[in-house]
């Protein structure tokens, strides 16, 4: 699961007919990759946090669909689109707040509904064309981010939006690839990201697996780090924008936000179009998905908290647009992002 250069990680992989997926809950303690032949376990690697992150989610969705095809169209060829209904379905609803889950398997709907004869030959094509594409646009979106960054620094970013949250490459992750390959970034800051240690756990594997300088701090650190100077940008990714510019990321994002708004540190989010929901009007409006307690009453599956004690475990939280600096996508960046300038963001064609 590598690939050449500075991008050396693969959390998404499809041959010879199985999906194939880097276990994320056990890095960086170990290496596993799970195969996966059925709809429905697919949509559990979903749910189960196996796989995370927005466009790698849509991605294996997308390849779940083929493999939900193939079992529909073995046990019922004359209507194998309704047999597969019940795992479509399984996997749109996996996890809430994401949209390019849904995103991934409406354009596999789209195939499905196009295809004749056996679909999977279309349909593996279709989810590897995604697949593909998304690697692209996160190179392109690296370099237009980078290019943006008009001095030299550290950088920090929460959560993790590498190659293992995506195709390949990386959103906010590919900016920091690609601003480190150009000069432009000279360490990164990544905030550890409670309950699931997203930061320490996957971010910093990716990053020394590439030799970025990277030091870890505690969520809770960003504003001191920042306070004390030398810090450029913060850069994250997201799960969702509005049509208004907010935008649903990790939760703590929007506190770095707000930190960074005080400190005079720059905020740049980095995220395909895909990721952009013109059918939500704002933050507002996005569903937050709430985990289980248990994954901040514990640690590696030890209690860290005295018997009886309740947790609140949001996955996410709504950044406003205000503050906001840039949305950088495949299609172009905005700055100062409001309703009318993503609008004519969603207007520009996509990159052929």
């Amino acid at each position: 699961m590598s690939d050449r250069g500075i991008d050396n990680v693969r959390a998404v992989l499809w041959r010879d007919g199985l999906l194939y997926l880097l276990d994320q809950r056990r890095l960086p303690a170990e290496e596993m990759i799970i195969q996966y032949s059925e709809a429905g376990e697919v949509a559990g690697a979903i749910r189960d946090m196996v796989v995370r992150g927005a466009p790698a989610i849509g991605i294996t969705a997308a390849y779940g669909v083929v493999l939900a095809a193939r079992r529909a169209w073995a046990v019922n060829p004359t209507d194998w689109r309704r047999e597969m209904e019940a795992d479509l379905q399984g996997l749109e609803t996996a996890r809430p707040t994401a949209v390019n889950l849904a995103w991934a398997v409406g354009r596999m709907r789209a195939a499905v509904a196009a295809v004749e004869g056996d679909p999977e030959p279309a349909l593996a094509a279709e989810a590897l064309a995604i697949h593909e594409e998304d690697i692209a646009a996160n190179r392109a979106m690296g370099e237009l981010g980078a290019g943006l960054m008009d001095a030299t620094g550290r950088v920090i970013t929460h959560c993790n939006t590498g190659s293992l949250a995506t195709g390949g490459y990386g959103t906010a992750l590919g900016v920091i690839r690609s601003g480190f390959v150009a000069g432009r970034i000279t360490s990164v800051y990544a905030d550890e990201t409670r309950p699931w240690l997203q930061g320490a756990r996957l971010t910093a594997w990716e990053l020394v697996k590439d030799g970025i300088p990277v030091e870890l701090i505690a969520d809770g650190a960003a504003a001191h780090i920042m306070k004390g100077g030398g810090v450029t940008w913060a850069i994250t990714g997201s799960d969702r924008i509005a049509a208004n510019g907010d935008v649903a990321n990790k939760i703590g994002t929007y506190g770095l936000a707000v930190n960074a708004r005080h400190h005079g540190v720059r905020f740049m989010v980095v995220a395909p179009t895909s990721t952009v929901d013109m059918a939500i009007a704002s933050g507002a409006d996005i569903p937050i998905e709430e985990r289980p307690a248990g994954e901040v009453l514990t640690m590696a599956g030890q209690p860290i908290a005295p018997p009886g004690a309740g947790a609140r475990n949001p996955a996410f939280d709504i950044t406003p647009a205000a503050l906001i600096d840039v949305i950088v996508t495949e299609r172009g960046v905005v700055w100062n992002p409001d309703a009318e300038a993503m609008a004519a963001l969603m207007a520009r064609p996509a990159p052929a």
